[in-house]
């Protein structure tokens, strides 16, 4: 019966899948159900790292080699991304050849998927670490030109017409840009204008480790090992107003993630995505190490707007586990990562949960108002974590490492859908 109820769903929604937001989450009525849909396919080794969906196709990235239909009869070979039906799971053709883990997806105009990652052929065509695909045959699209010098491609996000990358890379077709760059969507040439001039001094390098659009595409928020843009200070996140032909570093800022967790982190920030009015948006953060007081381990809430320092709205406190991945749609802010608990300011691994703790193990929801645990509990084996979620009209698709999602075997993909 939910199969049959979900492809109703999405039928009456096809519309509104091509317009599926290219960055920041759209808004959905309630909080999804704990029950998976039972028609996703299976990823059987590695990681998914990313989701994008292309019209009623949702696109996997990550570092795998194969995949299994739902019924787990089938298995087919598919290294490092692939595709399936959001309406019945079924897995498509698509199957470009790409060499090395990918980290970042982003709907393209004209039934393609734009790829970023830490590849250097596509296709067998060099092509480092960014490339755009055909959705209906995986060819690649030779007109999108865009290649890093070095490193890997961590998160993308396609607006109209320009494409914004975020990673390791310090330059794109030679061209200087240091982690952070906008490029012309149809051609991969770097848009000269746009230069955010980031930059970690003492740290090995600089990095982009996540970055989100508001939905009116007026700012832009960076997270990552960085600590300038230009000449302003700037720990370890930043915002940017989009609305001109130049990178601008606003005067938003905040002192929360100063404090050093675990040393040997560069940066502990790993995720960051805004509210579906873009007035607000939470940070996932990881950092080893249990404080009420630092922003080590949790997800913390901050207000878009205003000048000057921002302090957070909320923070929720794990209690020492990771958090990755944060999903923001207006009834509920979902975390992922290998939490065991969530309203844990003052538990450790060493003692335990402490007052208040409640069990939300690799997965949870928390309020948006007020950033406490809601009563949403599938539970998922822990793994490492949690590394994508995307939201559709339908429900909530999940990425990670393990095989266990709300108590049932779900192989590193999975799809909560709306009661």
């Amino acid at each position: 019966m939910r199969r049959r109820l979900f492809a109703a769903t999405a039928l009456t929604c096809a519309a509104l899948l091509g317009a599926t937001p290219a960055s920041a989450d759209m808004a959905q009525p309630a909080v999804v159900s704990t029950n998976p849909v039972d028609f996703t396919p299976h990823v059987l080794d590695g990681t998914v790292w990313a989701l994008a969906v292309v019209g009623d196709t949702v696109i996997v990235g990550g570092s795998f080699t194969k995949v299994q239909n739902s019924s787990r009869k089938t298995t087919y070979a598919r290294k490092n991304v692939f595709a399936y039906g959001l309406r019945d799971g079924e897995v498509r053709s698509f199957a470009p050849q790409v060499d090395a883990p990918v980290y970042a997806l982003a709907a393209g105009g004209s039934n393609t998927v734009y790829l970023g990652g830490s590849f250097k052929t596509v296709n067998g065509t060099n092509q480092r670490g960014l490339a755009r695909v055909s959705v209906a045959e995986g060819a690649r699209i030779s007109s999108f030109g865009a290649r890093i010098n070095w490193g890997d491609v961590r998160a993308l996000t396609a607006r109209g017409s320009r494409l914004y990358a975020g990673g390791t890379f310090s330059s794109i077709n030679g061209v200087t840009r240091v982690g952070l760059a906008r490029l012309d969507a149809g051609s991969g040439a770097v848009d000269t204008g746009f230069d955010a001039r980031l930059s970690a001094p003492g740290l090995s390098r600089t990095r982009v480790e996540h970055f989100d659009i508001t939905p009116d595409g007026s700012r832009l928020v960076a997270v990552g090992a960085l600590l300038k843009v230009g000449s302003l200070y700037r720990t370890q996140i930043a915002m940017f107003d989009l609305t001109g032909s130049a990178a601008t570093v606003t005067s938003w800022y905040t002192d929360a993630y100063k404090p050093e967790c675990m040393k040997g982190f560069d940066t502990y920030l790993r995720q960051v995505k805004f509210s579906p009015d873009g007035k607000w948006f939470v940070v996932a953060a990881t950092g080893r190490a249990s404080s009420p007081e630092k922003l080590c381990d949790s997800a913390a809430r901050f207000e878009t707007g205003g000048n000057g320092r921002h302090n957070p709205t909320w923070v929720q406190r794990t209690g020492g586990d990771s958090l990755y991945a944060v999903a923001v749609t207006g009834s509920a802010v979902y975390l992922g990562g290998h939490q065991r608990y969530l309203d844990n300011p003052y538990g450790s691994d060493s003692k335990g949960p402490g007052p208040g703790a409640v069990s939300r193990v690799g997965i949870g929801a928390v309020s948006p108002s007020t950033g406490r645990a809601l009563g949403w509990n599938p539970t998922r084996d822990r793994g490492v974590g949690v590394r994508a979620f995307h939201v559709v009209p339908g429900g909530l698709i999940v990425g990670s490492d393990t095989e266990k999602l709300g108590k049932e075997f779900h192989g590193r993909i999975g799809m909560f859908p709306l009661p």
